[in-house]
């Protein structure tokens, strides 16, 4: 448990001080996007080349990548439940909710969470690629459909992820998992240099974005409750079951597959709400609310498993 606090606190010392730098304005809105586009396109994409293509095949697609999965579905179906019975909300607003509700931020807290406390960053993977191969690519082919009015496009959807680089970085990494190459020293060396910059560089950009982004306002209340309780309790929930009684896990990898799905709402989905029109308030205002949350979800959830 001692361990698992320190990493907790290196943590959110780094978020602290980007905080601070970005409260005395040594950072700006434009650095956090710096910050942000250095780390998803080149820092991020790096650190899970490297860790895939050092880790077995099985530890990545493996009971974490099923557990990751049930959660999710079972999480946005309750939302999806709720949304077109009772609010009666539109196919748009309902896809985006359920995004809020179930879509965990893997890349922004749950890389440097599993990195430092729990060792590894193959915990997250296997998320990681559930949410950008799959999820993600259905998503957009809906909200896609929805506002062109036309049928979503199949090779739209198949080549999606490949225009994003950390799935790439992910499929290069596997690749190398799977014919058991080993990344030449000379090429090694720098793309361990540059990973080192991923977990740092995206949680100093997000304690810049905590001091200069704006507060919740104006979300339904009892919406906003429910993507939080189905996003903190329900979805680590029903990990902690499939994990535990479908998988018989144990030990750090019920705790990896439980943390895990108490990650907040990720932050892009606020992005796609925007772009497509549907529920933005709903999107930003459950990520920050869940993002603060989080904290104690996190810390009881290590206290009770480890």
């Amino acid at each position: 448990m001692q361990g698992v606090l320190a990493g907790f606190a290196t943590i959110g010392a780094i978020i602290a001080l980007g905080f601070l730098l970005a409260h005395v304005g040594v950072l700006r809105s434009d650095s956090q996007v710096l910050l942000t586009r250095l780390v998803f396109f080149v820092a991020t994409p790096a650190l899970l080349f490297q860790t895939l293509a050092a880790a077995p095949v099985g530890q990545v697609l493996s009971s974490g990548l099923v557990t990751a999965a049930l959660s999710f579905v079972g999480t946005a179906a309750a939302y999806v439940l709720i949304a077109r019975t009772i609010w009666r909300r539109s196919v748009g607003n309902t896809v985006v909710g359920a995004l809020s509700s179930a879509y965990v931020n893997a890349a922004n807290l749950g890389l440097p969470i599993t990195v430092y406390v729990l060792g590894t960053a193959s915990f997250i993977a296997p998320v990681l690629l559930m949410q950008l191969l799959v999820i993600t690519p259905l998503a957009f082919a809906v909200l896609d459909a929805i506002s062109s009015g036309r049928r979503p496009s199949v090779f739209g959807a198949l080549t999606q992820p490949l225009r994003n680089p950390i799935t790439v970085g992910c499929f290069l990494g596997l690749l190398c998992s799977l014919t058991d190459w080993q990344v030449p020293a000379a090429a090694a060396a720098p793309v361990g240099l540059i990973a080192g910059m991923a977990v740092p560089g995206v949680l100093l950009a997000y304690g810049v974005s905590l001091r200069l982004d704006p507060r919740p306002s104006g979300t339904s209340g009892a919406e906003l409750a429910v993507v939080c309780l189905l996003k903190l309790l329900v979805q680590p929930l029903l990990a902690y079951v499939a994990a535990r009684w479908l998988f018989n896990l144990d030990g750090r990898a019920l705790l990896a597959a439980t943390v895990v799905a108490a990650l907040p709402t990720a932050q892009n989905i606020f992005v796609y709400a925007t772009r497509y029109g549907r529920s933005t308030t709903l999107a930003r205002d459950s990520i920050f609310v869940t993002t603060v949350l989080s904290v104690p979800v996190l810390l009881t959830i290590t206290a009770l498993l480890t």
